[in-house]
């Protein structure tokens, strides 16, 4: 079946929706995150956790927008989030960060495929903020920030997936 112009826009729109979807739900996790981060980093980095969090709240409420834009009724958050791994103290607060700016990173490189034109700029910019935020909290970077996740082995049966209300 041959698809006309019609047809792959309207693919294209869906996509696009679906990774800005995506990305909001990362945003709402990653502000409920750093909700954790903040009662647990220390003093001398709290000023960075706070940042992030602003960061974070202000790309989810961009996002929200842009779902409407695009035809979407905007996500909710979820009411709680599983952290991937308790958070007693300072130093699992900051891993947490890094994990949080990761999977950020990950939704955004999927954002950047599926948009063009001004929503692909700023998911691009998104991209880019999460892996500086992510190489400050673990002290080091990776090769291609975003794509961590696809390196790693695959997902077990049953694991949480991007429905799940898992960070």
């Amino acid at each position: 079946m041959t698809r006309t112009r019609t047809q792959r826009d309207g693919d294209r729109d869906r996509d696009e929706l679906t990774a800005t979807q995506a990305a909001l739900a990362a945003e709402h996790a990653a502000v409920y995150g750093y909700g954790v981060v903040g009662g647990r980093i220390g003093a001398g980095r709290r000023a960075e956790a706070q940042g992030a969090y602003d960061a974070h709240r202000a790309r989810r409420d961009a996002l929200r927008r842009t779902v409407r834009d695009l035809g979407g009724a905007p996500q909710a958050a979820a009411a709680a989030y599983e952290l991937p791994f308790p958070v007693p103290d300072a130093p699992a607060a900051a891993r947490l960060a890094a994990e949080l700016e990761d999977r950020v990173a990950a939704v955004y490189a999927d954002l950047v495929r599926a948009a063009g034109g001004a929503h692909r700029k700023e998911a691009a910019a998104a991209l880019r903020e999460a892996a500086v935020r992510a190489v400050r909290w673990r002290g080091s970077g990776v090769a291609f920030p975003g794509l961590v996740e696809r390196a790693a082995a695959p997902t077990p049966s049953g694991a949480a997936g991007p429905d799940s209300d898992a960070l």
